[in-house]
């Protein structure tokens, strides 16, 4: 940690795990004169405003030197690329309730697919009797 970060963030904070499925938006710049920033948003966090000065303040920001910029890219793209497969694995989750099943299985006992005493198996099964 550098003197700046140990300044403006402090000694003795903690380490602190954002969850990439709680990521909502990340703020990027690059840096340059002045440090450069990634700065994440998640649910319920305090985006205090924009840019560098509020950067320092946010316990959900990261400060990157010039010469880091090339890492601190490559970072912000994984991390978008792992936000993306989040959203989408989640969107794709489907609940499928037990009467559900029940009818896909009498459907398959109908057509011949599976024996009445498969389908009694598995009807109690899912009615968890």
């Amino acid at each position: 940690m550098g003197f700046w970060a140990a300044f403006s963030q402090g000694i003795t904070v903690g380490d602190k795990i954002i969850y990439i499925d709680q990521i909502t938006g990340i703020q990027f710049k690059l840096g340059g004169l002045t440090n450069g920033y990634i700065q994440f948003t998640i649910p319920g966090g305090n985006v205090i405003g924009k840019g560098y000065a509020s950067m320092i303040e946010n316990e959900n920001a990261l400060a990157f030197n010039f010469p880091s910029n090339d890492s601190a890219t490559k970072l912000k793209e994984k991390i978008e690329e792992l936000v993306q497969k989040s959203k989408m694995s989640t969107n794709q989750t489907v609940h499928v309730s037990s009467a559900d099943e029940i009818k896909k299985f009498k459907s398959l006992l109908d057509e011949g697919i599976i024996t009445k005493d498969e389908f009694d198996k598995k009807k109690k099964e899912l009615l968890n009797l």
